[in-house]
């Protein structure tokens, strides 16, 4: 491999062309002008689409498209006289369509690939969707039921949906290499820890062949003495901790720790700095000469790696609570948006000011986020940063927010965050930037306290309907808040999600810490 430097792009660092046995350079593209590194840490801003997301998306639009253009032609066109021919008719469709998303599946048409290669893919589906349909006819044929379905019906389906298919591969072409352009069908990693054992992890990921990760840099705490600054055509971009602002500066999907098992102390130190990110971890084996059992490794393409996290609400799972998230706010906006009137006209009769107040907040990932609330103090008495926390009978508060603190309909407009997206129905409550556990920030209260952040803070919460809510006068109150959290964060499904939110007006009417 040619030892220079690799290229900066946007989706991370491209390692430099191969040679040929006789050393003449292969021809290559024309390179664009470098950016500055600064470029590179600010890049991949643009949220991953999960490829098990986007194949499971496209294999159910096609499933759709082949069922419905079946059905619906025939209510168009063919008589139908009872239940019955209903059903049979609805059993073919259903079963070719089956069959048909089987064979493309067969064919790996629902690989990230094919989606970019138009001409090739829609020529097998025209192979694909021919043989169903001569399928059927033969079924239909031998079975001796062939007068019970229509030729013009049969015709018009097979072309009809040819013809939507065309034009949905052909969309999907254009949109699968814009997002490859812009990085989002593949994982940006970094490699942590340099030196010999990731220049092999790097060449031996080079070699793989179906991989879909881009590597961006190294970082390793060790200095330029120990640890080259160019590894495998890679740069190194800095130490562990400026990892971490990494991390929370730009879309960071993966971290892979070249270490050997065997560097016990090494990797927990590591591992007690990193596991506080919303990433998933993996630990190099390819090197390792202690082996375990197949099942024990993940792999990137047929490289072997030791799972030390994973990245919580993550694929199908992120795309069933945001699916969660959307319905159910939308909904409680239209039922509340009454009481919520009834609120704002109480607060504007109260007291001089602003029917909202808006606070700044940590999110997902430490991200600045603008958290609604109703307004339930003085307009001159307001604390943006949340320096002091509310305490019983605190006299910044007007009468109508003593009443919306107790109940904590205050939170109401949070709503309105959930449909945004920066807030989620259920999880961790976010924090005032400057609140405080007795006289400690709570960052410096409790040891991996944003470890919190690896999931999108929510209106209500698990610590909330167990009475840890409210004012935090103790660390003990803080730690076992945060301990709430950390284990709806391990444990999240959406059948949690709803027991807590059912669970939660429950929790209101105690009124525990709540001032």
């Amino acid at each position: 491999m040619d030892k220079t430097e690799a290229i900066p792009t946007q989706e991370g660092l491209v390692p430099p062309r191969a040679r040929g046995k006789s050393g003449v350079s292969f021809p290559e593209r024309r390179r664009a002008p470098r950016p500055p590194l600064a470029e590179i840490r600010r890049g991949g801003k643009l949220n991953l689409l999960p490829p098990i997301v986007v194949s499971g998306a496209v294999r159910m639009v096609e499933f759709l498209l082949v069922a419905v253009l079946g059905f619906a032609i025939y209510l168009a066109y063919v008589e139908h006289d009872g239940e019955s021919v209903h059903i049979v008719y609805l059993g073919a469709v259903l079963i070719a369509a089956t069959a048909n998303t089987l064979i493309l599946q067969a064919l790996d048409l629902y690989r990230l690939p094919a989606f970019r290669v138009f001409v090739r893919s829609f020529t097998k589906i025209v192979l694909a969707w021919t043989m169903v349909m001569a399928g059927m006819m033969a079924l239909a044929f031998f079975g001796k039921v062939g007068a019970d379905f229509s030729r013009v019906w049969i015709a018009s389906w097979y072309a009809t949906a040819l013809f939507a298919l065309f034009g949905e591969r052909l969309a999907l072409s254009f949109m699968a290499k814009r997002w490859v352009k812009e990085g989002r069908l593949y994982r940006r990693a970094v490699i942590v820890g340099g030196g010999p054992e990731a220049e092999q992890l790097i060449k031996a990921l080079e070699a793989s062949a179906d991989t879909d990760i881009r590597i961006v840099g190294i970082f390793d705490d060790r200095g330029n003495d120990r640890v080259s600054p160019l590894v495998a055509g890679y740069p190194k971009l800095g130490n562990i901790d400026e990892l971490v602002d990494f991390a929370r500066g730009s879309r960071l999907d993966l971290l892979i720790v070249s270490l050997p098992v065997t560097a016990e102390k090494r990797l927990l130190q590591l591992l007690k700095k990193l596991w506080v990110l919303p990433v998933d971890i993996r630990l190099s084996a390819h090197t390792n000469k202690l082996r375990f059992r197949p099942r024990t490794y993940s792999y990137i393409g047929n490289v072997p790696f030791i799972d030390i996290s994973d990245k919580p609400i993550a694929d199908w799972d992120y795309v069933k609570k945001w699916l969660f998230d959307k319905i159910v706010a939308t909904l409680a906006l239209i039922v509340l948006g009454p009481l919520m009137a009834a609120i704002a006209l109480a607060i504007k009769l109260d007291s001089p000011g602003p029917v909202l107040f808006r606070q700044k907040r940590q999110g997902f990932n430490n991200e600045l986020i603008d958290v609604y609330k109703f307004r339930t103090m003085y307009t001159s008495k307001t604390d943006a940063e949340g320096n002091k926390l509310v305490t019983r009978n605190d006299p910044r508060v007007t009468r109508v927010g003593r009443f919306l603190r107790r109940t904590s309909l205050d939170e109401l407009p949070q709503f309105f965050n959930v449909v945004k997206g920066n807030l989620s129905l259920v999880g961790p409550r976010p924090h005032a930037l400057k609140a405080k556990a007795a006289d400690k920030l709570y960052a410096d209260a409790v040891d991996g306290y944003f470890a919190r952040h690896r999931v999108k803070p929510g209106v209500t919460g698990w610590a909330q309907i167990n009475g840890w809510r409210g004012e935090t006068d103790t660390h003990e109150k803080i730690l076992r808040r945060v301990e709430h959290d950390l284990y709806y964060i391990e444990n999240w499904s959406v059948t949690f999600d709803l027991y807590i939110l059912l669970m939660t007006p429950f929790a209101l009417l105690k009124g525990d810490n709540a001032y």
